[in-house]
């Protein structure tokens, strides 16, 4: 008897820490959530603490080893632009009564293989290449004839010659043969055309020191801009 009424009592007593302990489940889970997110925040901030740290250093690293200078505003009466953070630069000079030249000029964008020979061994190093646009206009309403040149360390390269409208081309206009294709003549002639107008061997020896200092500036540009992006909350 005394068994029977002490069951109910055993289960009225221990209900109420039954349904206690319930509710205390989602209270006792909440520290781990919030554990987990302050571990995944801590685990993100050293992540790009690391490479903030990174990037100052490489900063750090270019500008004591070698800075860059700061780029001339003309040379040889083309006056230079040197168009931040883009992978050109421009120069624009005008000629005679009514010329107007515009120069187009990339950033390094291709070399070829040189070997230099030393006491004993044969080692292989590389010259860059430029590549240069130069438009010729003469006048309003005028059409523009292009050059289309490589710039070698020391020296410039015609690749093609044409005309074309001022308002770029609608259609796909006929651009000539090779250049050298043409006689031995004409090619000379028209060398001489450009350099009577400053593109010559000399702006090529510019160019590419300009552009050795422009690369190792935008290297500088862009890391800081990434380093501002990730310090940005």
């Amino acid at each position: 008897m005394a068994c029977r009424l002490l069951r109910p009592l055993r289960r009225t007593l221990l209900s109420p820490l039954r349904s206690h302990s319930k509710t205390l489940v989602p209270h006792q889970q909440q520290p781990s959530f919030s554990l987990r997110t302050y571990v995944t925040e801590m685990r993100k901030s050293a992540f790009e603490g690391n490479i903030l740290r990174l990037l100052r250093n490489e900063i750090q690293y270019e500008l004591d080893r070698s800075p860059p200078f700061q780029p001339v505003p003309e040379f040889n009466s083309f006056s230079v632009d040197e168009r931040p953070g883009e992978q050109w630069i421009r120069l624009n000079k005008n000629f005679g009564e009514n010329e107007e030249i515009k120069v187009e000029v990339t950033m390094f964008d291709g070399s070829v293989p040189v070997k230099k020979t030393g006491n004993l061994t044969t080692e292989e190093d590389v010259t860059l290449h430029i590549t240069l646009i130069v438009d010729i206009f003469k006048g309003e309403g005028s059409k523009v004839l292009e050059f289309v040149c490589s710039a070698w360390p020391d020296s410039i390269e015609i690749q093609k010659v044409f005309m074309r409208g001022r308002d770029q081309m609608a259609g796909l206009p006929y651009t000539g043969p090779g250049f050298k294709e043409l006689d031995d003549e004409l090619q000379n002639s028209l060398y001489e055309f450009l350099e009577g107008r400053g593109v010559n061997d000399d702006l090529a020896v510019f160019l590419h020191g300009f552009m050795k200092n422009k690369d190792k500036t935008e290297f500088i540009r862009w890391m800081g801009t990434v380093k501002s992006f990730i310090e940005k909350k």
